[in-house]
């Protein structure tokens, strides 16, 4: 199965807004494959960016959020802004792909451009 970065995203905005903090969020992104959702809940729990549960028995794979992690806040922090988004999905593509770490950073490093054009100060 291929990563997907929107996908991340999606899944992290949803759990975000998830009311409960007990629990596992039932989650399902409209348009997309539950396989492809679970899947990747599974590699953002293995990622620290949330916690997600196995409900899953031997012959079916299913995987849950509870709750994000801190990382997981400073991630979507990170890619919260459309633009930035756009822009960090955009430098990924033409290196070939990057890491969830990696795809932060770069995150970051667009974030700061825009602060300096919006706001007019430089962050270090």
């Amino acid at each position: 199965m291929k990563f997907d970065k929107e996908l991340v995203r999606e899944i992290l905005l949803a759990v975000e807004g998830h009311d409960e903090a007990k629990g596992w969020v039932t989650l399902k992104i409209e348009g997309r494959a539950e396989s492809d959702v679970s899947y990747h809940i599974m590699l953002l729990d293995e990622a620290g960016l949330l916690v997600g549960i196995s409900l899953g028995g031997l012959n079916q794979f299913q995987w849950q959020p509870r709750r994000l992690t801190y990382q997981g806040h400073e991630f979507l922090d990170t890619v919260r802004d459309c633009e930035v988004w756009r822009r960090t999905k955009e430098g990924a593509e033409k290196v070939g792909g990057l890491s969830l770490d990696l795809l932060a950073q770069l995150g970051r490093a667009y974030g700061k451009q825009i602060i300096k054009k919006r706001l007019g100060i430089e962050l270090g």
